[in-house]
């Protein structure tokens, strides 16, 4: 009887003090994720959102750097950049760095499929093909900065096939800039090279294998198998090309300062916060610059939609 009584005595109930805590400690839980995010989030914010708004109120006045006032000047600096020739005019020059973003795709493209696949001293040339990515921008522009002088590396090389009066590669207007696009090929293909490694790596060998039981060439392999597989990293690949093409700076100013008509939107930038002091029109310079990347990644968007790629 006393087991049948014990039976049936209902089970404990948990007291409401216990269920409290572990509503606390539910609660505290969901907040420590953004305990660890309070940090980064405070500096994106300091040191990204908050000047980019300065940035803009900046281009809205003209302000020289130095006064405290900062007299409101509506759109006169946007109306600036689009009618002044000196201004707008320096973004033609971004062609030259377009163009040859386009030959470093392609030349990135074209070793990564090669060496994706069995090839002797493959993995010398992969660290021979990224490694100029790994040295500083100010080093490789004064290492060309030699490779390009009168009397220097590249005037001796040709000289061996007969060229005795060789151009000045960077003092001629016309052809500055051809050199200085070709440096940055050499300067930036690794970074392609990686990223198109690493696709081609990522599709399943299995496709290959089929492929080869079909008789496919090995062009029919790349655009069938590669090309669509690797279709989200060619989109990525060409909004940062093109993006990099815009905002040259590092080459350029640093091997020959913008002169010999080889002056950039960025390089043009700089000069007119720093040496003519005109801040307001540089900040409007620098939203304009802005507004072009943005439009570009949205277009890259419509483009390339983000999703799985389709193998054929």
């Amino acid at each position: 009887m006393a087991a049948l009584r014990e039976r049936c005595r209902p089970a404990p109930q948990p007291s409401p003090r216990v269920s409290g805590s572990r509503g606390t400690a539910r609660r505290s839980w969901r907040a420590t994720p953004w305990l660890f995010l309070l940090v980064p989030l405070g500096f994106l914010v300091l040191f990204t959102y908050v000047p980019v708004t300065n940035m803009v109120w900046y281009s809205f006045t003209s302000w020289d750097g130095l006064d405290q006032t900062k007299d409101p000047v509506g759109f006169d600096n946007y109306v600036k950049i689009f009618t002044e020739p000196e201004i707008f005019s320096v973004f033609l020059v971004s062609i030259y760095y377009l163009v040859a973003a386009l030959i470093q795709l392609a030349l990135a493209l074209y070793f990564a499929t090669i060496l994706s696949f069995r090839t002797r001293f493959r993995n010398l040339f992969k660290g021979v093909v990224f490694f100029p990515y790994l040295l500083n921008g100010v080093a490789i522009g004064l290492m060309f900065l030699y490779f390009f002088r009168p009397d220097g590396t590249l005037d001796a090389l040709v000289a061996l096939v007969g060229v005795n009066d060789p151009p000045h590669w960077l003092g001629d207007p016309s052809i500055a800039n051809y050199a200085l696009a070709m440096t940055s090929v050499w300067r930036f293909m690794g970074l392609n090279f990686v990223l198109f490694l690493g696709a081609i790596q990522s599709i399943p060998s299995e496709l290959y294998e089929a492929a080869d039981m079909d008789g496919a060439t090995a062009w029919q392999k790349f655009r069938y198998i590669i090309l669509p597989g690797i279709k989200q990293i060619v989109g990525l690949s060409m909004i940062l090309a093109i993006s990099g093409a815009l905002s040259v700076f590092e080459i350029p100013f640093i091997m020959t300062g913008g002169a010999n008509e080889t002056s950039t939107f960025v390089i043009e930038t700089i000069n007119t916060a720093f040496t003519f002091s005109q801040v307001g029109l540089a900040s409007a310079m620098a939203v304009v610059l802005l507004c072009i990347v943005l439009f570009i990644s949205w277009a890259q968007r419509m483009i390339f939609p983000e999703g799985k790629s389709d193998l054929v």
